[in-house]
């Protein structure tokens, strides 16, 4: 069965500015920069069937513009047992509604509804236990000023995941293109 989820693809540049976040965590595996992303909607191992249904729903999806992405800091989840370190997406208003819409198409192909709440991000690293929340914590002191960095989102993905411990490879088994939309980027990074 496969291992499936949407999201928005990352430009090579915008890629290549994150990965100098990479390195100086014990306990971190780092997510390869050509899988960076922005997850919509996670659904793990699925049925033909339902894989099918969500690919044709994704494909009927209603007309949307390209939307402008924007990642504003570095953070981490878990609190005092970290386990992930990502950069935030600022969570507009066009990103929600891209999010909702993917979650009513998944539960029409058939997937249980989504319990968490949609926090938009980039993976940089998995931790394990030896990512201790002082070791985290001097890491994204370390960073200084997170540069904004902003892009273009010309078309949303279905990816697929081999089964492993998460962070990749991940495989763009089909895109959806916005409308006027085809992937490139509009890089840019501000103030």
């Amino acid at each position: 069965m496969p291992r499936l989820f949407t999201g928005l693809e990352i430009p090579a540049e915008i890629a290549g500015r994150l990965s100098f976040f990479r390195g100086g965590l014990p306990g971190a595996r780092w997510i390869e920069p050509g899988d960076y992303h922005v997850t919509l909607r996670f659904l793990g191992e699925v049925d033909d069937v339902l894989a099918a249904d969500l690919d044709a729903g994704l494909a009927e999806a209603r007309p949307r513009p390209p939307l402008t992405v924007t990642l504003d800091g570095l953070a981490a989840f878990g609190g005092d047992k970290p386990r992930a370190l990502y950069a935030s997406v600022v969570a507009t208003p066009e990103l929600i509604a891209l999010q909702e819409e993917h979650e009513r198409i998944a539960r029409r192909a058939g997937a249980e509804p989504e319990r968490r709440k949609f926090t938009p991000h980039v993976t940089l690293a998995r931790l394990n236990r030896e990512a201790t929340p002082e070791a985290v914590a001097h890491i994204l002191a370390q960073t200084g000023v997170f540069p904004r960095l902003s892009f273009t989102a010309q078309q949303a993905a279905l990816y697929s995941a081999r089964t492993s411990r998460g962070g990749g490879p991940y495989l763009v088994e089909a895109a959806y293109p916005f409308a006027g939309g085809e992937f490139g980027a509009d890089e840019d990074a501000d103030g």
